[in-house]
């Protein structure tokens, strides 16, 4: 028995060397700590854990994939924030040390302190608005409003008349379809589906559907906008994802915050002047995003545009909300409704 024991002791003893051997030979981040948060525009310093053994070649330090400095030796590095997206950064850092290559791996979090800029608005004009459109979608083509609408069996692409409310064109969206977020590209319209994993693309004079195409990594189909390059969606959650706009494929996305973390349910989007503008579902408030970094850099809230004792039930008073952002880029003139809402507004912004 005595011998058994004393087997057991040299065998467990030996395995604990073996394991704490090989643990001191691995190579790990030292700094930062896996899933540490930092405010962007602050420097961030990596440096590795490395054996003191290893005869180091060159260090490869990557962000998301792009080298952004290199080292012959373990001396930390700075990583510079400034003009990162926010959310989730993967650090990679490739040590070569003879012929053997070691590629490390870290996952950082990019948030903001930045207040956003309070705006406020001055109300130009106030236009009727259809009351029987759900407005998902809404944008400013050659003089006149492209708006698309939700609710399956209900929903529409139609072109409006700004000083009426009145559908100069429309097409009934295929029932089976919740209508979401559009916009016009060439001569297409492109329109998203909810929940249906689907893009629906419409000729653009005579708003006949042409073809579909799929969703890929998004969650669902909420607003739609045009850089001049790129498409920007919504998904409800806090990303905005970019597609090809010939292509429709997913090509990446930002994440959007504030100070006080991550601004969800984003919804209907308008791109003006080089700025993402959103709705935020519920909220009744317009935010302003960089759409380089996702940092939150205005917000505007338009509370006092919804209509006061206009609806009745419950369901009406919590989903018939603000959503809906158009720019008319040559006269410079900014128009905002909401869901079922009687009028269309429209709205200059100021700081002051």
């Amino acid at each position: 028995m005595r011998r058994i024991i004393t087997v057991l002791f040299l065998s467990t003893t030996l395995f604990q060397f073996a394991c704490s051997d090989k643990v001191g030979n691995y190579i790990t981040f030292k700094n930062p700590l896996q899933g540490e948060s930092f405010n962007s525009g602050k420097p961030v310093k990596i440096e590795l854990d490395i054996p003191e053994k290893t005869e180091i070649e060159t260090i490869s330090y990557l962000v998301d994939g792009k080298q952004f400095a290199e080292k012959p030796n373990k001396e930390f590095v700075t990583l510079d924030t400034q003009n990162l997206p926010l959310g989730y950064r993967l650090l990679t850092a490739i040590v070569k040390s003879g012929d053997k290559v070691d590629t490390i791996t870290n996952n950082i979090i990019l948030t903001t302190d930045k207040k956003p800029v309070k705006l406020k608005y001055t109300l130009v004009n106030t236009f009727p608005h259809d009351t029987s459109s759900y407005t998902q979608g809404l944008s400013f083509v050659d003089g006149k409003l492209l708006e698309s609408t939700g609710r399956k069996g209900l929903s529409q692409l139609k072109y409006v008349d700004v000083r009426t409310g009145k559908a100069i064109k429309s097409a009934q969206i295929k029932p089976e379809y919740f209508g979401e977020g559009s916009v016009n590209v060439g001569n297409q319209i492109i329109v998203l589906t909810w929940q249906e994993n689907v893009g629906l693309v419409y000729d653009a004079n005579t708003l006949e559907e042409k073809s579909t195409f799929p969703y890929q990594a998004s969650r669902e189909g909420w607003g739609l906008t045009y850089d001049g390059k790129q498409l920007l969606r919504s998904d409800g959650s806090n990303k905005i994802w970019f597609m090809n706009a010939e292509t429709f494929k997913e090509e990446g996305f930002i994440e959007v915050y504030d100070h006080k973390g991550a601004v969800e349910r984003l919804n209907e989007l308008e791109y003006i002047d080089g700025k993402l503008y959103a709705n935020v579902y519920g909220a009744n408030k317009i935010v302003i995003i960089d759409p380089k970094t996702g940092i939150v850099e205005a917000e505007v809230d338009l509370t006092k545009l919804v209509p006061k004792n206009y609806f009745k039930d419950d369901y009406e008073i919590g989903n018939n909300v603000l959503n809906g952002i158009a720019y008319d880029a040559a006269d410079k003139r900014l128009f905002v409704t909401g869901k079922k809402w009687p009028n269309l507004f429209e709205i200059t912004l100021s700081e002051k």
